[in-house]
């Protein structure tokens, strides 16, 4: 029944029908599925793609703008693609002439910047917090701030930067660090959660292997792979411990 629908709606689109309508053509021939399966399958399944049919609707007329979007850039935008739009500045706001040479360069200072700055705190906030931090009033400020700044939205993180610099350097300054300033706000948190959650496992695996080696040396840490010492006088100290029953007492 969906194969019939499209094909009603391409029949109509075809023959010089608008596409609204088409597409409108497509979801009453579609409605009819449920109408059909009430009758053969029963309400069950009718009511299954019903809300199936509701669905896909849903998602095509939230992707129609998109794809409208896309459709406009793509069949303008490639006309006036060639080596100058790449290479020469924009000349004027309207009109023929110029390119995105500038908005490129900009972009890589900007983004390159951002990476500068957000990289080397990000990376060394993680690593203390895998390594170093041992649940601390530091590392917990750091989680705090680490998942506050997740959420903060772009157009928050842009007004910090440009009101940070008016705050240093006056009303109306125009510095393209700021963006980078912004961008970084966004990077920090990020970074820091893939790093920390890459290092867990490395950490792990490494302590399990530092306890392997040290349990087959013969020079083991007690805490670790060794069962508890009681002393001589203690009660628990008469009955002998399943794991050193088990295996010979190396430590």
């Amino acid at each position: 029944m969906l194969g019939v629908a499209v094909l009603v709606g391409a029949a109509l689109y075809f023959t010089g029908t608008n596409l609204v309508l088409a597409s409108l053509a497509v979801w009453v021939v579609s409605l009819a599925l449920p109408l059909w399966s009430a009758v053969v399958e029963g309400r069950r399944k009718a009511t299954d793609r019903l809300v199936t049919v509701l669905v896909t609707s849903a998602f095509v007329l939230a992707m129609f703008p998109l794809v409208s979007i896309l459709y406009t850039v793509i069949s303008k935008g490639t006309k006036v693609l060639s080596a100058e739009f790449f290479t020469y500045s924009m000349r004027n706001v309207v009109g023929e002439g110029g390119g995105i040479y500038h908005a490129l360069i900009g972009t890589l200072l900007i983004t390159g910047a951002a990476a500068v700055i957000s990289i080397p705190i990000g990376l060394f906030a993680a690593i203390y917090l895998v390594e170093y931090a041992d649940g601390n009033r530091l590392s917990r400020w750091i989680r705090f701030l680490v998942d506050v700044m997740t959420g903060i939205p772009s157009i928050v993180a842009g007004l910090f930067a440009y009101a940070l610099f008016v705050l240093f350097f006056g009303e109306g300054v125009r510095m393209g660090i700021g963006g980078s300033v912004a961008l970084s706000v966004l990077m920090i948190p990020v970074l820091v959660r893939s790093t920390e959650e890459m290092l867990k496992p490395s950490r792990t695996s490494c302590a399990r292997r530092r306890t392997r080696s040290a349990c087959r040396s013969g020079a083991p840490s007690p805490r670790s792979c060794c069962p508890p010492r009681w002393p001589a006088s203690s009660p628990v100290s008469r009955w002998p411990s399943p794991v050193s029953s088990a295996r010979p007492h190396r430590c």
